[in-house]
């Protein structure tokens, strides 16, 4: 009888998880994938769409099509509790589905309650929906900068215990480049603000050169830094700091501490308090051998303190990695093999491609975590290009269902 193997989750590592496990059992397996979202979504692109750069259906494509034609079902329904005992998934239309592996790859939600105030009055691009509201902010900023009220300040910021600070860095500097490009840059104070130690630390501890690098690119600029403080509260119009500065803001953009989903805490020894599953380097639960979690949803071990807390990067490039282990692993457990394939998180490379509106860094690393043997940054207008190259690329190659490719 065919193994089951049931995925929790649609975008970089369900869809990856749920394909190459097909791929790796040659479609002897089958696979069910559960998503509260029928839509996959390329997140890395969300830097863009306030300003009107992208558009919902330019990042994103029905993941139906694509799974159903490489022989997986999809079932568009959220999960709601996972039994381990009896090896069920529970969903919010009411479906109970067995598995025999389970590959929990969830992702995260915004921590809302990480400051008074973040709900009511702070705009983020961590989700498509509020990144769609950000950009209806950001226009309504340029109509209120040609107006009566003129050009107001500007404030980017990334929260204690964000983990997505590349994202952070990225609205940043495209903030700057369509300040100017709408003639307001010179009359506008952007700030930045960040519970980094330093400039570039980028939440994996930093890189040769790379806070005299940032400091430059903030320095070109003529951004302002706030660097190593939290947040105290958002009020309507001012960012209030952990050290009690005030901020006003015309507009502001805030990254917030990620979560995991809920319903996984509900499962007795599966996931940690903020919602995080506990993995071992085949990125199996520590508790349970038959189920697996990868991407945000996997826990990982913070391996320093700083004076403000900070989150580590759980970004697309390491979760397809963490999938395709899972796969293998799961392939080698379906044969009656022990699974044995490995990576921990801190030991994968750290690959990113940081925008900046027409320039940006490539940032490449041996190790996702010190102690590294290399990692440099690399600036220059060929960053831009090289993302919006693999924009187009990764968005192919996930549609198409070719996880296989690099």
């Amino acid at each position: 009888m065919r193994k089951k193997v049931l995925v929790l989750g649609a975008n970089f590592g369900g869809m990856t998880a749920a394909l190459a496990v097909r791929h790796e059992l040659d479609g002897d397996v089958d696979v069910t994938v559960v998503s509260a979202s029928d839509h996959f979504l390329f997140n890395p692109s969300l830097i863009w769409l306030p300003f009107g750069k992208r558009e919902r259906s330019d990042i994103t494509f029905p993941v139906a099509p694509t799974l159903e034609s490489h022989g997986i079902e999809f079932v568009h329904a959220a999960a709601t509790g996972v039994d381990p005992v009896a090896k069920k998934v529970t969903t919010d239309d009411g479906r109970e589905l067995g598995y025999d592996y389970l590959v929990i790859a969830t992702g995260y939600r915004n921590k809302d309650d990480v400051v008074p105030g973040f709900s009511e009055n702070a705009n983020t691009i961590t989700t498509l929906v509020e990144a769609e509201r950000t950009g209806a902010a950001w226009k309504r900023y340029l109509e209120d900068s040609r107006g009566s009220r003129g050009p107001q300040d500007v404030v980017i910021a990334a929260s204690q215990s964000a983990g997505c600070f590349g994202a952070a860095y990225e609205f940043l500097f495209n903030t700057a480049y369509q300040l100017k490009k709408a003639g307001l840059r010179k009359q506008v104070k952007l700030t930045y603000v960040t519970s980094e130690p330093f400039l570039g630390h980028f939440g994996i501890g930093g890189l040769p050169h790379g806070e005299q690098l940032l400091g430059m690119f903030l320095k070109k600029e003529g951004i302002e830094a706030r660097i190593s403080v939290g947040l105290d509260h958002v009020d309507d119009g001012a960012l209030v700091l952990g050290d009690g500065e005030r901020l006003p803001f015309g507009f502001s953009m805030v990254v917030p501490p990620f979560l995991g989903q809920d319903f996984l805490r509900e499962t007795d020894g599966l996931a940690d308090a903020k919602g995080y599953v506990q993995v071992r380097p085949t990125y199996q639960s520590e508790k349970y051998d038959d189920i697996y979690a990868v991407g945000v949803a996997a826990a990982v071990d913070v391996p320093w303190q700083t004076p403000t807390p900070v989150g580590i990067p759980k970004t697309g490039f390491p979760t397809e990695v963490m999938a395709h282990i899972a796969a293998a692993n799961i392939a080698a457990q379906i044969k009656g093999e022990m699974p044995t394939k490995t990576k921990d998180f801190g030991d994968i490379k750290a690959v990113c491609v940081m925008d900046a509106g027409n320039n940006g860094v490539i940032i490449l690393a041996d190790k996702m975590l010190p102690p590294r043997k290399h990692g440099v940054l690399v600036p220059g207008p060929q960053a831009h290009l090289m993302k919006l190259g693999f924009e187009k690329y990764f968005l192919w190659k996930m549609r198409n269902g070719h996880v296989q490719l690099p």
